[in-house]
């Protein structure tokens, strides 16, 4: 048979493939693991006990209605009309198979082949997969500085009769960089004065260093005719695996989208559903004790790579990620990695997974090592010397 060619122009996951290093090494020393961004610590006892729970019910393994749980539905309005200090209907929200589906279907509802997306770089690199497995054109929208922060005026340039979408992702993966409310503003206004959408992927909103809100959009009075925003639980309730995330967005891309859904899923898993449900509900206190201690590795991360251990600079960090340049001039960044897990036993992830060229950058995922294995890290960066 014949395969594709939109599959075969793509690499497979970086995250895959660094793994698959793991195979070749000869040490017996504790690997540092700062490959991935999903929570390695269990979930709260209150969302174990309802997993527990639903999956002993009669309809545990049931579809759930694919328009959302509707107390999830409710919940999540509750939750983000309070964090956003602006009503958020529970009509204009519905759970999807993570965030990755989020913004799968999402771009699928508004784009046809041979239109174009405006992706922010570093792109969070599902992101750019989903886009060109769709045929949709990628229009990568360079930094202007070292704040890695997306320009509206660049974006402006960037725009043509194909363009459906922006998209953002803050705070951002790989970068950790939060995308500041009158930057995502401007977006805004620069999406609705085109008639395209502005699609904020908002996965890591509870990992920032302040409560306010991320953006003030929601209390614009026609904001759904612009704005898209995408939700996780995956991270904030560490349930990645339960598959729930959520769209907020206005009643007719809903409808849209659901179409999309029940071919891919029909509904988002029930039992993943409950169980943000039940974080919503009853694992507040936790979810603040976890953002905390990740905000106490990020100043300890910041820390260790401030005197740039083994000249590996750091440029931002911030939610779960650090932001790394490596030193190897005249080195694949590929190799890099390939270095640093066989002889130094630290797993990460190689910036060119996350831009169009390779730039010496490295994506560490830092919010799964304590404080002493962040010290260690400094250590083994240390013995890798160009």
């Amino acid at each position: 048979m014949r395969l594709t060619n939109r599959t075969l122009q793509l690499t497979a996951s970086p995250i895959a493939e660094a793994h698959a290093w793991l195979a070749h090494r000869t040490g017996d020393r504790e690997l540092l693991d700062l490959s991935q961004a999903a929570p390695g610590y269990p979930t709260a006892p209150e969302i174990a006990a309802r997993i527990a729970e639903v999956a002993a019910e009669a309809d545990g393994g049931r579809y759930a209605p694919p328009p959302g749980l509707p107390a999830l539905n409710d919940a999540v309005a509750a939750e983000l009309s309070a964090d956003y200090r602006a009503p958020v209907p529970a009509s204009r929200i519905l759970p999807t198979g993570g965030c990755n589906q989020a913004f799968c279907v999402t771009v699928s509802a508004l784009t046809e082949p041979g239109d174009e997306v405006i992706l922010p770089v570093p792109f969070y690199f599902n992101h750019d997969m989903w886009l060109k497995l769709d045929g949709v054109r990628p229009r990568y929208l360079e930094p202007v500085d070292a704040t890695l922060l997306p320009d509206p005026s660049r974006a402006a340039e960037l725009i043509s009769e194909r363009t459906r979408a922006i998209v953002l992702v803050t705070p951002a993966n790989p970068t950790g960089v939060t995308v500041p409310p009158e930057t995502i503003k401007s977006f805004y206004e620069l999406a609705a004065a085109h008639d395209i959408a502005l699609i904020v992927d908002e996965t890591y909103r509870n990992f920032r260093l302040t409560d306010d809100p991320p953006h003030n959009l929601f209390a614009e009075p026609r904001w759904e005719d612009t704005l898209i925003s995408l939700h996780s639980f995956s991270k904030d309730l560490a349930i990645p695996g339960y598959r729930v995330g959520a769209v907020v967005a206005g009643e007719a891309v809903i409808y849209e989208i659901m179409k999309l859904v029940d071919c891919v899923q029909i509904s988002a898993p029930r039992i993943g559903q409950e169980a943000a449900l039940a974080g919503l509900r009853n694992a507040r206190a936790w979810r603040s004790e976890q953002a905390a201690r990740i905000n106490r590795a990020l100043v300890r991360f910041r820390e260790v790579m401030e005197p740039e251990p083994g000249g590996f600079t750091l440029a931002t960090a911030g939610a779960f990620f650090g932001w790394v340049r490596h030193p190897f001039c005249d080195m694949a960044t590929d190799e890099v990695i390939k270095r640093l897990v066989l002889d130094h036993d630290v797993l990460a992830i190689p910036g060119t997974a996350f831009t169009p060229t390779d730039d010496r950058w490295v994506r560490f995922s830092y919010a799964n090592l304590d404080l002493e294995q962040l010290d260690e890290l400094a250590v083994r960066l240390n013995e890798m010397t160009p």
